[in-house]
């Protein structure tokens, strides 16, 4: 008997992994930490079979602490009699609330784990936000909370940002054009992609930002070549 974390993507019932989606049919109970994930989970599962689990929005590490140790004494006797799963936005080893869970399972719980992968922000993004991340780029993950302004690789990806207007002043500050991106993929909510940091500035978790280095010198290749009906030139199939 199995405890499945599942990721359910970026929040469209219908970019859940085929795998997924056949974990959730047949699962004894579907977990579910939010009300967004919630949302999606019903459109795969029966909702007889969906619980809900509370976690606080905090930052004082006791409190959360006991909310992971209630959610895993709650769990650890479904998973080892039968099949639980466990759903989060995203991916379960990206950024994600499943990653609490399994520590605190390990250490106080035998459960087996299974983890189903989801399609992740990090990826979804490109195509909401229309950029192409070519081969041999580097590209780095950041939080970027309250305000906060990372800085250093040439390529960014942050997540949570809720207070758009002072990491696009760091950020600008820095040498950076920022391109931002609001529920993407979500079916609840407004869905923006914007470089204006006004228009996201009211605090939304579920805000992320792509921060690229102006002045980069790295256009990708492409097929195109010139005087193509030259002697010289072989196309596709050439001798």
């Amino acid at each position: 008997m199995t405890l499945y974390g599942i990721g359910l993507g970026p929040g469209s019932a219908d970019l859940v992994t085929v795998r997924g989606q056949r974990v959730l049919q047949r699962a004894d109970v579907v977990y579910t930490p939010g009300r967004l994930s919630r949302s999606v989970a019903t459109e795969h599962a029966p909702e007889e079979r969906i619980s809900d689990l509370s976690f606080p929005m905090t930052r004082d590490e006791d409190e959360l602490r006991a909310a992971w140790k209630a959610a895993a004494e709650e769990i650890a006797p479904r998973a080892r009699e039968g099949d639980v799963a466990f759903v989060t936005l995203g991916d379960p080893n990206v950024y994600s609330t499943f990653g609490h869970l399994r520590r605190t399972l390990g250490a106080f719980h035998s459960v087996d784990i299974e983890i189903v992968p989801g399609v992740s922000a990090v990826t979804a993004f490109t195509t909401a936000l229309g950029v192409e991340i070519t081969a041999g780029s580097s590209l780095a993950l950041r939080e970027a909370a309250r305000g906060v302004s990372p800085t250093g690789p040439d390529r960014m990806i942050l997540f949570k940002v809720t207070d758009a207007p002072a990491t696009h002043e760091g950020l600008t500050e820095a040498g950076y054009d920022v391109v931002y991106g609001r529920r993407l993929f979500m079916e609840t909510g407004e869905t923006v992609v914007t470089g204006d940091p006004e228009a996201v500035a009211d605090r939304d978790y579920y805000t992320l930002a792509y921060a690229e280095k102006r002045g980069l010198d790295d256009e990708p290749a492409t097929a195109a070549f010139e005087n193509a009906n030259t002697p010289d030139s072989v196309g596709v199939g050439g001798s």
